[in-house]
């Protein structure tokens, strides 16, 4: 028991680094994570690793398989289709939540995603952009202030920074997170309807434009 307990500390560490290599792209879908050469390469036990596995495998970034290993999971056309159904519903709601409910605190602390978002675009760094656009969506269900669109952020949560992991035009996502902050500023509902739906879009077409990318040329 008291094993258990300690390793937890460490699966959290485990839990953190496998999830940002994964979104970051270090890596790929399909790639193997086998319980042994994890513990080799991050310094530890198997048994965070395999809790980190198990824990990774609940976000839907890994398919485990049988014993020892896992892969990354490779998300299929399907996938983008039925998270961008569930997406537009529960992210529609959830902006216009926010701007009922903005704060002068809440505006401010989104306004920094966006700045850090556009920071980063600005001199082309992916990652860092990627992060803060994700940061970015995970404020406005935040700052929606229901507990339910909440829990369903927190389950999908993962998945949503897969997704935006996938976009390459970092500064127009920018820009369009730019323009959200202002209608949620303005609390202009009719314009945030209609940036929203824009947005999402337009997350959709770059999905699509992504993939077709990468089955031309796989090593792109």
């Amino acid at each position: 028991m008291g094993n258990t307990a300690d390793s937890a500390p460490e699966a959290d560490r485990v839990i953190a680094r496998l999830r940002n290599d994964i979104l970051d792209g270090v890596r790929e879908p399909g790639s193997r994570l086998v319980e042994r050469d994890l513990a080799e390469e991050l310094g530890t036990s198997r048994v965070p690793v395999r809790d980190a596995l198990k824990a990774l495998a609940a976000e839907g970034l890994v398919t485990l398989r049988p014993r020892t290993w896992a892969v990354v999971r490779e998300f299929t056309a399907g996938d983008e289709s039925d998270f961008g159904e569930v997406r537009e519903a529960f992210e529609a709601l959830a902006f216009r939540l926010a701007a009922q409910r903005r704060t002068d605190e809440g505006l401010a602390l989104l306004r920094g995603d966006v700045d850090a978002e556009l920071a980063a675009a600005q001199v082309g760094d992916g990652v860092l952009a990627r992060r803060a656009a994700a940061d970015f969506h995970e404020r406005i269900i935040e700052l929606s202030g229901n507990s339910v669109l909440i829990e369903i952020g927190q389950l999908t949560g993962s998945r949503m920074r897969w997704f935006m992991s996938q976009h390459d035009d970092l500064i127009a996502m920018a820009r369009q997170h730019e323009g959200l902050w202002e209608a949620i500023a303005q609390q202009d509902l009719a314009l945030l309807e209609l940036r929203v739906a824009e947005h999402l879009r337009s997350s959709v077409e770059h999905l699509r434009a992504h993939a077709a990318a990468e089955r031309v040329d796989p090593d792109a």
